[in-house]
């Protein structure tokens, strides 16, 4: 058992100073001048320090992306350490452009290793192209049978991408929500989009023209089509923009006009990113997507936007537990929910970590890693 003592609770909504308990990996209790009188149970003195959910990545290249430079361009595995260090909990797995040399396999053997390393780890199927990659051979199945999955993946308006013809999209999306109400999941087809200026409105034309709910839809990458974006939240969709240096700026502006419960915020972490020439034939330069933007995002908001703590948080916490249904499991601190927590210090930077009731950092210091981190 752990008990948080005199934290600056956010909820994300704002509790105010409150001691927090947890009992292995729930919160057990939330208020004021508790005290607990067990055996072996830690307190942590929060004073003077903010409380906030355990921050949750939905777009995550757990095996690595990348390649699209030669194999020598493949970006390594993702490890514990780096997932602790920047106050994440809960993460989504990916696959990108190579689903050649990484697999669907690779991709739920990775998550289940992260589930067992100690934080909350889900994966969705597919890949850029189309058909796409499936455990199983098929979409559905993997979705209904493999615990793990919770939707789709695929590339739009991207000269990587396969280039899906509106039909084939159609059968795609509504596969993934026949299987979602089979297994009780949220079913989204999580579509990476590139730079081609048609975004998303082929979606978009879907949803207008067809029954299928918006819901399923889940594009990402979005500060690529930010008025795009904007007029997609008005349809009631959530839109994904990929943590950068820019993000901050472009997104204080759009949450002066849309819908910010609709907003999510993921790193691309370990995914490649390539720049390329005017004609996309020739790659100029490489970077590395880091899991740390994601919250450096964030702390933009809150610090030079001057956006509430609240209302920053919720980007990386309930709005993303809420799009996959986890909400208030995750992206919470509430009772029953489960005890994902990080404290930010006075400067708000991230401080402590605790995932499912085990402290993974404390004073800026990581106490897990993985197997085979140093």
């Amino acid at each position: 058992m752990i008990l948080i003592k005199n934290a600056n609770v956010y909820e994300p909504q704002p509790l105010g100073k409150k001691d927090v308990l947890i009992s292995f990996d729930r919160i057990l209790q939330i208020g004021e001048d508790l005290a607990a009188n067990m055996p072996d149970i830690e307190t942590i003195d929060a004073s003077g320090k903010t409380l906030a959910p355990g921050f949750f990545d939905q777009h995550v290249h757990v095996t690595g992306g990348g390649g699209e430079g030669g194999l020598h361009s493949r970006v390594p595995e993702l490890t514990l350490g780096d997932v602790i260090a920047s106050g994440v909990t809960s993460l989504v797995g990916v696959l990108g452009t190579d689903s050649y040399t990484r697999s669907v396999e690779t991709l739920v053997a990775k998550t289940k290793a992260l589930n067992s390393e100690g934080i909350s780890a889900y994966c969705l199927t597919g890949a850029y192209r189309y058909p796409p990659p499936a455990l199983t051979g098929s979409v559905a199945q993997d979705i209904i049978f493999i615990s793990e999955i919770l939707g789709c993946k695929i590339a739009l308006s991207d000269h990587r991408g396969s280039h899906p013809a509106r039909e084939e999209l159609i059968r795609l999306v509504s596969e993934v929500r026949v299987a979602s109400l089979v297994a009780g999941k949220p079913g989204v087809l999580h579509m990476h989009i590139g730079a081609d200026p048609a975004g998303i409105e082929p979606v978009m034309d879907i949803i207008r023209t067809t029954d299928i709910p918006v819901r399923h839809f889940r594009p990402t990458h979005m500060g690529r089509h930010p008025k795009q974006a904007i007029e997609f939240m008005r349809m009631g969709g959530y839109a994904d923009f990929t943590a950068n240096e820019k993000l901050a700026d472009l997104l204080a502006d759009i949450m002066n006009e849309a819908n910010v419960n609709l907003i999510t915020v993921s790193s691309d972490s370990n995914g490649s990113m390539p720049r390329w020439d005017d004609k996309h034939e020739k790659i100029t330069g490489m970077g590395i997507g880091k899991m740390t933007d994601l919250y450096k995002v964030i702390k933009e908001l809150i610090i030079r936007h001057n956006v509430p703590i609240e209302k920053a948080l919720s980007l990386i916490t309930r709005n993303t537990a809420k799009a996959l249904e986890l909400y208030p499991r995750k992206g919470a601190v509430q009772k029953g929910s489960d005890a994902d927590i990080v404290l930010l210090d006075s400067s708000m930077d991230v401080d402590t970590v605790i995932a499912r009731g085990r402290i993974m950092m404390r004073d800026k210091n990581i106490m897990v890693k993985g197997m085979f981190e140093e």
